[in-house]
């Protein structure tokens, strides 16, 4: 992995919980924040992802039309045979 070294200010407060948890699970203190940071943006993206999907969605002609088709595409039969 291709890595870089940054200072950062942190509570000493802060640190000393990051500290014993790190400890606790047997890594770094650069892996267990590096895997919160990781976390964190991931929930920033899915969090994105569905504000976009909600003001989509929030078009009433939009939600019409998405009700439409999945009752068209449910009416098609069991499915068997459309393995694409």
């Amino acid at each position: 992995m291709n890595t870089e070294k940054v200072a950062l200010t942190i509570p000493k407060d802060l640190l000393a919980v990051v500290d014993a948890i790190s400890r606790e699970r047997g890594i770094s203190r650069s892996k267990f924040i590096s895997t919160l940071i990781r976390e964190r943006i991931r929930d920033e993206k899915n969090t994105h992802l569905k504000e976009a999907y909600d003001r989509v969605f929030a078009d009433e002609q939009i939600r019409k039309e998405q009700l439409e088709t999945a009752r068209w595409f449910e009416s098609g039969g069991s499915g068997e045979g459309q393995e694409w």
